[in-house]
């Protein structure tokens, strides 16, 4: 990835003006997190604007997609990146906290969460501070998202292995239960590094799988190529 930007076999994103550039937790969540009829969604911590616009490539014209991003340099390139992709009427970025932003329902909201394990070291004190989640806990998250969540609505986090339990106990305490579980292994035999969940107010039964992003031989899993091959340029 270069350091100014990304692109991708739609459309291209700089990041160079972003805490957090693109990479594979921002992608495997604007390639999984599932649309169904959706109409209203809400990325947040919309970052660059790339699962906003993953998701924007994804829905069609049936979609729209308001990003939400509380680092003013990083909602201007956001709102750039959006005006310079072919969807530019399916999305729109606005600049501000999670906490105070008011809106109608939305029947998805998506978030690569500002969350890392303590101790983790960050070559930036912007990228330090997104991390560790200074200016959004997992407790405000799933807050203000069940808050904004329609009532048949979904939320799909991205989150390393290290915050499953918190996320967990986060959303029993807003009334979101667990519908899916898929774990990400980097490397096949490897123990999970992440895990893409969806949450709804609905319970049923969980569906729970792997995605392995590289196999033993080499190559990428199956699954993780179905996934983002309509993204990655080589792929």
């Amino acid at each position: 990835m270069a350091s100014r930007g990304f692109t991708l076999k739609q459309f291209h994103v700089n990041h160079d003006r972003c805490a957090m550039k693109v990479g594979t937790d921002g992608i495997l969540l604007g390639a999984w997190a599932p649309l169904g009829q959706c109409r209203r969604i809400l990325d947040v911590g919309t970052g660059s604007g790339l699962v906003a616009l993953m998701l924007a490539q994804r829905g069609g014209d049936r979609v729209h997609i308001t990003g939400l991003e509380l680092d003013s340099p990083a909602a201007a390139q956001a709102t750039e990146n959006v005006a310079a992709s072919p969807w530019p009427e399916r999305l729109c970025i606005e600049q501000g906290a999670l906490q105070q932003f008011e809106a109608a329902p939305f029947e998805l909201i998506v978030s690569n969460p500002p969350y890392f394990a303590p101790g983790q070291a960050f070559d930036c004190a912007a990228r330090a501070s997104a991390r560790h989640g200074g200016s959004l806990s997992l407790a405000a998250l799933f807050s203000h998202c069940e808050r904004l969540l329609s009532e048949t609505g979904q939320l799909c986090l991205v989150l390393p292995w290290q915050a499953r339990e918190e996320a967990l106990l986060q959303a029993d305490s807003n009334g979101l239960f667990l519908l899916e579980q898929q774990q990400v292994m980097t490397r096949e035999g490897k123990s999970p590094g992440r895990f893409l969940l969806r949450f709804g107010r609905i319970k049923n039964y969980v569906i729970e799988g792997e995605i392995v992003i590289n196999t033993r031989e080499g190559g990428y899993g199956d699954i993780y190529k179905g996934l983002v091959s309509p993204f990655y340029l080589k792929m």
